[in-house]
């Protein structure tokens, strides 16, 4: 798998079509969360994509302090569910954690994690903090970095 991040002026439509696509398939049709993901957020983001081939297979979106949380933070993490099986997800979070040390030179990083992915994000050093909480209907709770 190959990484590119990119800021949202970078993204070709094509790429763009393809984020929203597996953003759209994995959050509202698997997941069946009716919530609003174009959200004029990603203009200010930095955009982690994953391609195998020419495959858009992983996703995350990447913000500076101050642009959603205090602390930088990263959110709408996604893989295909046919292809979580080859361990991505973990690669995009090292590209991702990669990419907030590079562009915004800090570690300490702030996420909304869904709950059941707590000790995945574990295993990348982030701590829960505060009670759980619903987002758009699913459980989520908040993990620093």
């Amino acid at each position: 798998m190959k990484f590119k991040v990119k800021r949202f002026d970078e993204l070709s439509a094509l790429e763009l079509y393809k984020i929203l696509r597996l953003r759209a398939e994995v959050f509202i049709i698997e997941q069946e969360c009716i919530y609003q993901d174009i959200d004029d957020k990603d203009q200010k983001a930095l955009h982690v994509i994953g391609y195998k081939g020419e495959k858009v297979v992983a996703y995350t979106r990447l913000f500076d302090a101050g642009d959603y949380f205090k602390e930088t933070s990263f959110g709408r993490v996604v893989i295909p569910k046919k292809e979580r099986q080859y361990g991505y997800g973990h690669k995009l979070i090292k590209e991702s954690v990669n990419a907030i040390e590079t562009h915004y030179k800090t570690k300490v990083i702030k996420i909304s994690a869904q709950t059941y992915l707590k000790k995945f994000y574990e295993t990348h050093g982030f701590k829960q903090i505060g009670e759980e909480y619903l987002e758009d209907g699913i459980p989520h709770i908040g993990m620093i970095r």
